[in-house]
């Protein structure tokens, strides 16, 4: 791929330098990438319409008005909710269906997603699934599941990989025309995608954060180098496509 024709990929913005720059590290690589931030605060939902995929990153709880809640004092809830963000990504993810582009969920933008199209979360995961799924310091590690017949199948070529773990939330109703990819152990949702891919771009949505692993020296794994080259031909074909 040349410098004339870069995949150009719209990144929401997680809030804090330091982790927008891992996706950034992680997306571009040794290819020819091209990142813009898309943020509410920069308010460009319009530059979706110049983006060849989009990834929606992780951060803060997304309001549980969401997904049909008004409970908001749950356990490990976020002092501040951020509804700003939550209405702009929602936008986002609505125009880049318009505009039939890839989609990349992580981590709270998995579950976002899966609130736009319908579900619902699990507001927290309970004393046993935090101590498995979350730290206060550095992101736990767990296995995952990878079922068969599905995408991630395909992606990963693997029935199970370690995965990290960073989150006390997670998918509980299924939004529609999703299917799960991939389960801990304990149960727990870790991924999702179309459940019919006809005529759809690609979507795969993952609860854990392949832009990270490096930090458990777990960087190779399928569930962040594979995602990620899938995740770029996918792109490559539908801009050839369109």
């Amino acid at each position: 791929m040349t410098a004339q024709n870069k995949i150009r990929i719209g990144l929401t913005y997680t809030g804090t330098a330091e982790k927008h720059n891992n996706y950034v590290n992680w997306l571009v690589g040794n290819d020819a990438v091209e990142i813009t931030r898309l943020s509410a605060a920069d308010n460009n939902l319009e530059k979706v319409k110049e983006m060849d995929a989009v990834v929606l990153s992780g951060g803060v709880d997304t309001h549980p008005k969401n997904y049909g809640s008004d409970i908001t004092d749950y356990p490990n809830a976020p002092t501040a909710f951020q509804e700003d963000r939550d209405a702009f990504e929602t936008a986002v993810f609505q125009l880049s269906r318009q505009q039939q582009l890839p989609v990349l969920a992580i981590c709270r933008g998995m579950q976002l997603v899966n609130c736009i199209l319908g579900g619902n979360l699990i507001q927290d995961i309970g004393p046993e699934g935090n101590d498995l799924h979350r730290s206060e310091s550095t992101d736990e590690e767990h296995d995952v599941v990878i079922l068969p017949g599905t995408m991630l199948r395909q992606i990963t070529r693997k029935e199970k990989d370690r995965a990290n773990s960073a989150h006390h939330q997670c998918v509980g109703k299924l939004g529609e025309g999703l299917k799960v990819n991939a389960q801990s152990e304990d149960g727990i949702i870790e991924g999702y995608e179309w459940a019919d891919k006809k005529s759809k771009p690609f979507l795969l949505g993952v609860q854990w954060h392949p832009e990270r692993m490096y930090q458990l020296n777990i960087q190779s794994s399928a569930l962040s180098r594979n995602i990620r080259e899938y995740f770029m031909n996918a792109i490559c074909s539908n801009m050839q496509h369109q």
